[in-house]
């Protein structure tokens, strides 16, 4: 029987377990990536680790998400994350160098090798043919520190790509597409892999387009395999010696195939406030629009941006649109400034932003009260732009130029005949703004700078005997992260300091929760299906185990989540009946006893509803592993006792 892209990676680098789908598996990790939201964190868990240097291949550390300094706690995290990176073997791609996975994919990713990053949309790097998975800091730490990567041996999804992409019609449409098939909860526990004729119609970056939302799938990771059109990318960046070809045998096995015809797909958006909410533009017809984004690390490419020069060229923004537009890094900006095409952005009125993340994390630029927003961004969560009732539709870079033009929601087919976008040949390289780490020998003589932002790491302790605790939260379906720890400019300057953080914890669901919690000491929280969806990071764990959360309850967990969870001991629960959900109320007072020789034995597990006289069963399948971080207090706790 044949392999998969995805099971030829893991089958090369598997370490721990077999590969048996459902199973725990530990992989080594060649490559990580950490970004600045969650690297500070991340730097000092692997600071507590005592590690001397990385045991990777290649560990990069990206300034791109927190680079509004509005106030010192910025730059404090910036100049900490860069002392440590040169301390300890660490590669510092300085802010304005680019988004991470922008970089990523131009000057580091190579087909074939593992890669996992502190930030969910990690699996961009699929697209040049990486096994990239998002990660908690933690889980990235340990890897850094030689640590093997354990993830649940995934389902295979095969997605079949035939035809090719009408004129005006993008790579955006295609994941969207995807999005409305499978849902944002459609992908967990499974690999997404592409292939068909199709795929060879699509660059590299169209396929990072469509593997950087993969996320929103809920994905394990998402691949595509690398033919000749990777090698031609890899070789335009002066990086033609990491290729290698890589393909599913003809024999591969799938658990799911999908087939999605490419000339048979129109324009689509992603309505409020779920990336899975997908129509086709001529369905929501002319919605007026007060401002489009242009970005991120989903579409913010030279060819995205090429193309949207060419529609913006001599011509003005509608007077009621703010059209704003982030090069997704230093090598696009430049090459755009070199050949004329930033020049037709900035006269036709565009506000050109520096190349980071921005308002996609929520980093400035939020819209109006009650505005709507089209961005070419990969999340459009209730508040994440930083204004909670405003209407933000995601949508492909070519809809949201010719949009900023007319000033409604349009079809980009109206533009006629579309000229041929191509890639250069050859990319203009230069990596002065990447910062090697320090020779190993001068590496001890490196003084950590760290300001009076960054906090300690919270403490954990192992699990106890039995819990008995209130239920402080209920919640409904699809929580993500952004509800449990939001994003923003005046939240994201905090993400080192997790007590000044919990006040937000919550925050859009019950703005409350956070002084309900503290005062309560120890509590659960019960949640719907899909609960933490959305971004990998582990301050949406690390600041509910602060405010005493000891179990989360739900229907069922994202996989990224629900490892934070697991690495931060608190113990993730799902109700064996889901209708049981409805037998629990906020205020309940709930008891799990003898939880911890329940746990050691692994015994069935049983929840006392006190308030309500009721036992409910719950499930909590976890591995060997995973059972010994919990028992131990979590994963830096378990590592500690490990290295002893």
């Amino acid at each position: 029987m044949g392999l998969t892209i995805a099971e030829k990676i893991l089958k090369d680098h598997i370490v721990d377990g077999q590969m048996v789908k459902g199973t725990e598996i530990g992989i080594k990790i060649d490559q990580t990536l950490t970004q600045d939201a969650t690297g500070t964190m991340a730097y000092l868990e692997f600071e507590a680790m005592g590690v001397d240097q990385v045991k990777t291949e290649r560990s990069v550390a990206y300034i791109d998400h927190n680079t509004l300094q509005s106030g010192f706690e910025n730059a404090d995290d910036h100049r900490f994350i860069g002392s440590m990176a040169k301390k300890h073997g660490i590669y510092f791609s300085r802010p304005g160098n680019g988004i991470c996975h922008q970089v990523q994919l131009e000057r580091f990713a190579i087909p074939g090798k593992t890669l996992i990053g502190s930030d969910s949309h990690t699996p961009t790097a699929g697209g040049i043919g990486a096994f990239a998975c998002g990660a908690g800091g933690l889980d990235v730490a340990v890897a850094m520190g030689g640590g093997a990567y354990y993830i649940t041996m995934p389902q295979m999804v095969r997605i079949n790509l035939t035809g090719k992409l009408q004129d005006w019609v993008s790579a955006k449409d295609v994941i969207l597409e995807v999005l409305r098939i499978l849902t944002v909860k459609g992908g967990v526990g499974k690999v997404i892999e592409y292939g068909g004729e199709g795929v060879k119609s699509l660059s590299v970056p169209e396929r990072a387009t469509i593997t950087n939302m993969g996320a929103e799938l809920g994905a394990t990771t998402s691949i595509f395999p690398s033919d000749e059109i990777t090698r031609e990318f890899m070789a335009a960046q002066g990086r033609e010696a990491d290729w290698k070809e890589l393909s599913a045998d003809p024999d591969a096995v799938y658990d799911e195939t999908y087939t999605i015809d490419l000339s048979k797909l129109e324009p689509m958006a992603a309505c409020p406030h779920s990336p899975d909410n997908v129509k086709t533009v001529d369905e929501l017809g002319p919605i007026k629009i007060d401002q489009v984004c242009i970005g991120s690390c989903t579409n913010s490419s030279l060819y995205d941006l090429l193309k949207v020069a060419y529609i913006l060229k001599g011509k003005t923004v509608h007077p009621d649109v703010s059209l704003a537009i982030a090069p997704g890094s230093k090598q696009v900006y430049n090459m755009m400034a070199k050949c004329g095409a930033l020049s037709d952005l900035i006269d036709a009125g565009a506000r050109i932003l520096e190349s980071a993340c921005g308002p996609c994390i929520g980093m400035g630029q939020s819209p109006n009260s009650k505005g709507i927003s089209l961005r070419t961004f990969n999340r459009n969560f209730e508040g994440r732009s930083g204004t909670k009732d405003a209407g933000i539709y995601l949508v492909s870079p070519e809809v949201a130029a010719v949009s900023a033009l007319t000033g409604v929601l349009t079809n980009p087919k109206t533009l006629g005949e579309m000229p041929k976008f191509e890639l250069p040949k050859h990319f203009l390289i230069n990596d002065n703004m990447i910062v090697p780490p320090a020779p190993p020998d001068e590496a001890k003589d490196v003084e950590i700078l760290r300001g009076p932002n960054i906090k300690p790491f919270p403490v954990t302790e192992p699990l106890e005997a039995s819990i008995k605790a209130d239920c402080v939260l209920k919640v409904g379906d699809n929580i993500t992260t952004d509800h449990i720890m939001p994003a923003g400019a005046k939240i994201l300057p905090y993400r080192s300091n997790i007590p000044y953080l919990s006040q937000f914890c919550f925050g859009v669901c019950d703005e409350t929760f956070p002084e309900r919690a503290k005062a309560a000491g120890q509590s659960f929280v019960v949640g719907g299906t899909n609960y933490g969806q959305g971004s990998s990071r582990e301050h949406a764990a690390l600041v509910p185990l602060y405010l005493g959360v000891k179990a989360v309850i739900t229907k069922s967990f994202a996989r990224i989540h629900r490892s934070n969870l697991i690495n931060a001991g608190i113990l993730p629960l799902t109700f064996v009946n889901e209708e049981d959900y409805d037998k629990i109320d906020q205020g309940d007072t709930l008891e799990l006893a003898d939880i911890r020789s329940t746990i050691e034995n692994e015994q069935p597990v049983v929840l006392k509803n006190l308030t309500k006289g009721i036992e409910i069963p719950l499930d909590c399948s976890l591995s060997g592993r995973s059972k010994e971080i919990i028992l131990a207090g979590g994963l830096l706790n378990y590592t500690r006792e490990q290295n002893k």
